[in-house]
């Protein structure tokens, strides 16, 4: 587990983000198609027992069912690649992808959710 906080920090050095780990019993929204080949997140505040995370892949909808609360330690079982970029601070964003394509920046809009 030590290892795993190595790498988050260390990702969060890279970008310049204060680490803020998640409890990996709080619930992550995820969009139904979480399957597709690219994957996004982004971190609102946490409330009402959730990392403040929601993860996607496909086209982003504006649907009140388009994420659903899935435990942040069942998404690392079905998504592991993530589990890097959950330590990043409220109002980060990342999209990753085939060949080891990643991108991770700061959405001032969203921290001021």
């Amino acid at each position: 587990m030590e290892f795993l906080l190595r790498r988050e920090k260390k990702l969060c050095q890279k970008y310049d983000s204060l680490s803020k780990p998640i409890n990996k019993d709080l619930k992550v929204g995820i969009s139904a198609d979480l399957y597709l080949e690219t994957l996004n997140g982004l971190r609102h505040n946490s409330e009402d027992g959730t990392t403040g995370w929601f993860i996607w892949s496909g086209k982003f909808e504006e649907r009140d069912d388009f994420f659903k609360p899935i435990c942040a330690e069942h998404l690392l079982k079905l998504k592991p690649e993530v589990l890097k970029y959950l330590g990043l601070d409220i109002g980060f964003r990342f999209l990753i992808g085939k060949d080891n394509y990643e991108d991770v920046w700061f959405d001032k809009k969203i921290s001021n959710v």
